[in-house]
């Protein structure tokens, strides 16, 4: 009988899963292997295609540009995840300190950036940077100093389209984090406060150690992320200047608009997803989760 149940739910099980199956096929798996072929190949929508191996990625493997936007879109997620994943904890920790009513809305306010399109917040962001009457410059002001090109200098531009990007992940982030602070038992807590422990001891020991799989979460998620970064970059600097905010996406974009030839382009986009794979990868190994060794 038990058997027969048994069958019976992996059936049902098996007849859910299809559309889901059969949308990662339509969507996803054809759409991959399609770009794999392609990749192997001199491919243009207007000549015939022309079989030439492994060229296309060792193009890109020879492009010092490539390696340029790849360390851009490191150094922006070096930027953007650490501001955003320690503002998050702190702001997750005041949250669960207030009564279920204020919590309530707060927890509504800081989710509404993420909901905002990366454009919209690039053109707000774009008026406060504003060189000549911008929120950001009057402030300048303020203390006496001239006027910053926050996008049109080098030394100022990835910062300046992190500060959105920070913006837009915070709430998620912060709301992420403070799922994961609910989950902790209360008795844990009662329990260090007998024996003597601070805020301090509770956070070091308990906190921190219990949120472990959660912070790989959100640091692996982040880093993917702001790696891939593209709308910011695009429309408030379009990878300027002198290339300084040329992200990975942005440059594969960027070679997609100019070049005729679709190989280099898909091959430069799959590379990339691979080093994502990696990096993703090699943060699960080195954090050590215990959720991925169970």
């Amino acid at each position: 009988m038990n058997n027969t149940l048994k069958k019976n739910d992996m059936k049902t099980a098996y007849i859910m899963l299809l559309p889901i199956v059969g949308l990662l096929t339509v969507f996803v798996v054809i759409p991959l292997l399609y770009a794999i072929f392609v990749s192997f190949y001199q491919w243009s929508f207007y000549q015939d295609s022309i079989f030439v191996g492994f060229s296309n990625y060792l193009l890109v493997l020879k492009d010092q540009a490539f390696y340029k936007a790849m360390w851009t879109g490191i150094k922006f997620a070096l930027i953007v995840i650490p501001i955003q994943f320690v503002a998050a904890f702190l702001f997750a920790h005041l949250i669960k300190n207030l009564t279920a009513k204020v919590g309530g809305f707060v927890k509504t306010s800081i989710y509404i950036p993420h909901v905002i399109s990366g454009v919209v917040a690039s053109i707000v962001f774009m008026f406060i940077y504003n060189y000549n009457g911008g929120l950001a410059n009057y402030i300048v002001s303020l203390f006496g100093s001239e006027p910053i090109p926050f996008l049109a200098d080098v030394k100022y531009a990835l910062g300046s389209i992190s500060l959105p990007a920070i913006w837009l992940g915070f709430g998620f982030t912060t709301l992420i984090i403070l799922a994961g602070i609910n989950d902790i038992p209360d008795s844990y807590y009662e329990a260090a406060e007998i024996d003597g422990a601070n805020t301090f001891h509770k956070m070091i020991f308990i906190t921190l150690p219990l949120l472990k799989n959660v912070f790989l979460y959100v640091i692996v998620v982040g880093l993917t992320g702001a790696i891939q970064q593209f709308d910011l970059a695009y429309v408030m600097t379009n990878g300027g200047p002198l290339n300084s905010t040329m992200t990975p996406n942005l440059f594969i974009y960027t070679h997609f608009k100019n070049d005729p030839y679709m190989g280099y382009t898909i091959s430069a986009a799959l590379l990339l997803f691979v080093i994502i794979g990696v990096i993703s990868a090699l943060m699960f190994r080195l954090i050590n989760s215990k959720q991925v060794e169970d």
